[in-house]
């Protein structure tokens, strides 16, 4: 057994690994998902690398809570539920009829597995998983609409599996199953899960909003995470949308119960920690290689047997969820005028994406080590499914960018009442304050107290209605603009820095107009067009 400080010495190695994988991932032009499942088996086979051992239980509870968090926490509410006819599609149906399919051809191809067994390794290898998609997806300029679905299917599907997973695996081990009960046990998981979820979100943000300290804030937003996921499962309802809900429910009243200051630094906190976690995840996938050849090593069948029974059931977890999504994008909508007419057809290209966009990841390699070293078949499942991560992930990973730009996908939207678009609303916005420092700064006397902010507010309103009213014909002007403002800003960081190292200066005023430039230059760019990516701000 390795001693504390060798494990702390072994998970400082990972996160040095993780720089280097990100930037060779980056110089490849691979998906960083697949560079660090590939860093992590590269790191198993070298001799003397100590021995990891993926515990199942603490791999789910201390990676799913803070990701699905994370991911609900951004996710539009009003998006979600515009489209969660179709999530739950994805969600339950998808994953059911994943499940169903997978057994059936594992039985097939090892006729001596039990049926139970069969459909255990459906519902391990069913569910598209949240951490893969979320780190595939950000690198995939697919439209909007898309990566509400897929993201909303991976936030939840997690739940449909892991509850079909129990009852396979009871049944495998008892040789009792009871489909009513099951239904009615899904449906007391599922909607539990999502009230005690509400509750814990609501809990929440009270909380946080005692706090009234940034750090103490984003600590809390922190534990909020476990808490909804652990308290799920601890009065034995759905940890996993239990989590989803209360992330809901924290993004949703964020905007008012959080400071300005507590937002910035939450959003750089939390994407240290997403990338940290989910680079974590894939490496520990693959460092598990070794502990999973030396499981089968000592098995009854030789590993090179199970290969082609396992290629057959990858090649069915792939294209199982093709037979399922092409009809439920067109059948509904040919059956239901109401529905065509509201949600025209998609073209084909969308719900092919859709269907090659269904990586696997820690939650079936979680499920498959979980299974009992009695239980049928376990040497089988296991291969089975460690060769489904790294197919779906190196292969579907890896060429879903590619075929986006072949597709030339266009926007996929649904139908419904029109908004606002962004620079109309900008416009009413500025307006809004103008009022606003107008009646402020106006005296008794009827001149202004503060002539030049009413100057400065005057001019945003002008220019963001002349914008809007423009329809996106000031765009060259726009950008013009703004890089003057970043020309300005940085020849004020420069001035600032030789202010500084010829110590005219102290720390305390570098950093403090350090930080007022930065906001500027993001917004600057924001605005000009060159953001940098939150993620790749965060890192």
């Amino acid at each position: 057994m390795t001693s504390p400080v060798a494990q702390f010495e072994l998970i400082l190695l990972l996160l040095a690994a993780i720089l280097g994988l990100e930037l060779l991932a980056r110089r490849l032009r691979l998906p960083p998902a697949a560079a660090f499942i590939l860093g992590g088996i590269a790191l198993a086979l070298i001799p003397g690398t100590p021995d990891i051992e993926l515990d199942p239980e603490l791999a789910l509870v201390l990676f799913l809570p803070p990701l699905l968090l994370g991911s609900a926490f951004f996710t539009s509410w009003r998006d979600f539920r515009a489209n969660l006819r179709i999530i739950a599609q994805l969600a339950v149906g998808a994953v059911a009829f994943t499940t169903a399919a997978v057994g059936v051809v594992a039985h097939w191809v090892m006729p001596s597995l039990p049926w139970a067994a069969c459909f255990a390794l459906g519902a391990i290898v069913s569910p598209p998983d949240a951490v893969a998609a979320k780190a595939v997806l950000a690198q995939v300029p697919l439209p909007r609409r898309m990566v509400v679905l897929l993201e909303g299917e991976s936030l939840v599907n997690d739940a449909t599996s892991l509850v079909l997973f129990r009852f396979a695996v009871v049944a495998a081990l008892t040789g009792v199953f009871d489909a009513g009960q099951a239904v009615l046990s899904f449906g007391l998981l599922s909607v539990g899960g999502v009230v005690a979820g509400l509750a814990f979100g609501y809990v929440a943000t009270t909380v946080i909003v005692w706090l009234r300290e940034p750090r103490l804030e984003i600590i809390g937003s922190l534990l909020a995470a476990w808490a909804s996921y652990i308290g799920g499962e601890a009065i034995h309802v759905s940890g996993v949308l239990s989590t989803v809900a209360c992330g809901l429910v924290v993004g949703w009243r964020q905007h008012a119960t959080l400071s300005a200051a507590t937002r910035l630094q939450a959003r750089a906190v939390w994407g240290v920690v997403e990338f940290i976690l989910e680079s974590l995840v894939f490496i520990l996938i693959g460092l598990s290689l070794r502990g999973v050849m030396a499981r089968l090593d000592g098995g009854s069948e030789p590993v090179l047997s199970l290969l082609p029974g396992a290629g057959v059931i990858v090649l069915a977890t792939i294209l199982s969820r093709f037979a399922w999504i092409f009809p439920a994008t067109y059948l509904p909508r040919l059956l239901l005028p109401s529905l065509r007419q509201r949600d025209p057809y998609p073209p084909p290209m969308v719900p092919f994406i859709m269907s090659w966009a269904g990586m696997r990841g820690v939650v079936s390699l979680a499920a498959a080590l979980s299974l009992p070293d009695h239980f049928p078949g376990r040497d089988f499942i296991l291969a089975t499914t460690f060769l489904v991560i790294l197919v779906t992930v190196l292969v579907q990973g890896t060429t879903l960018k590619p075929l986006v730009r072949a597709f030339r996908l266009g926007e996929f939207r649904l139908s419904q009442g029109s908004t606002l678009p962004e620079a109309e609303a900008r416009a009413r916005m500025a307006q809004a304050e103008l009022a606003a420092v107008e009646q402020h700064s106006l005296g008794d006397d009827g001149t202004h107290r503060h002539p030049r902010l009413v100057e400065q507010y005057g001019h945003r309103a002008r220019a963001t209605t002349r914008f809007s009213e423009a329809g996106g014909g000031l765009i060259g002007e726009k950008q013009a603009h703004f890089a003057a403002v970043l020309t300005a800003v940085a020849a004020g960081r420069e001035e600032l820095l030789r202010l500084h190292r010829a110590g005219e200066i102290h720390d305390s005023v570098l950093h403090t107009l350090e930080s007022e430039l930065d906001l500027e230059e993001v917004e600057a760019r924001r605005h000009h067009g060159n953001e940098m990516p939150m993620d790749e701000g965060a890192r």
